[in-house]
């Protein structure tokens, strides 16, 4: 029987040899690879997958320089196509200002040329863990939202005062119901969204509220 992946793995660079290396590295070290010789083709065979992947542990390997797209320009577009992915830039030593530069737009990390196999699979592992974690929160976060979207309205209306901090006695009076009434549907509130605690819900609904879309 075949080990499972560790991870998938987008390599694109321009240079062969690069490439071909790269993915024989990685293959031996039972990651899934798909290489691809431009940014161009490899934006493209992202939207043809309609951006996401069944593994949630994915990240590019991804040439700094290259022509037609640079590094920089593939990651720019991915901000939009799929910002989950974290992306790994491959740069020489006259690149690390570039690259710098693309961490502060979100790359995940960048290591030079020459570089040691263990160090590049070191930093594929720490970015295939950040892919897993986002992956993971991004299902909590889809979850919540279809939670908060089954609250009758006024289950909603209950919530929404609850996290503003108003006590039972205040809610039960600006709704024009009994205080009981109000324990009720925050009782089933905090059922329904798995919150033990009001903390818990705040910060769950405010999480799913906050994210992006």
């Amino acid at each position: 029987m075949a080990s499972p992946s560790r991870g998938l793995i987008f390599v694109v660079d321009d240079d062969n040899a690069f490439r071909d290396s790269l993915e024989w590295l990685l293959s031996g070290h039972r990651f899934e690879v798909r290489a691809f010789d431009s940014g161009q083709r490899f934006l493209d065979a992202l939207r043809a997958k309609g951006t996401r992947e069944d593994d949630p542990r994915r990240c590019v390997v991804l040439d700094i320089r290259m022509p037609e797209l640079t590094g920089v320009q593939v990651q720019e577009q991915l901000a939009a196509l799929d910002p989950r992915l974290p992306v790994l830039f491959v740069t020489a030593h006259g690149d690390v200002p570039l690259a710098v530069e693309a961490i502060k737009r979100g790359a995940f990390d960048f290591i030079e040329k020459p570089f040691q196999d263990t160090d590049l699979i070191e930093r594929i592992t720490r970015a295939l863990d950040r892919s897993a974690e986002t992956a993971a929160k991004h299902s909590e976060v889809a979850a919540t939202r279809a939670l908060i979207e089954s609250l009758s309205a006024r289950e909603l209306q209950v919530m929404d005062m609850v996290i503003d901090g108003k006590l039972n006695k205040t809610i039960a009076y600006d709704l024009d119901i009994s205080i009981k009434t109000v324990e009720a549907h925050r009782a089933r509130v905090m059922e329904k969204l798995s919150a033990k605690s009001l903390a818990q819900l705040v910060v769950r609904v405010h999480a799913a509220r906050s994210a992006p879309e």
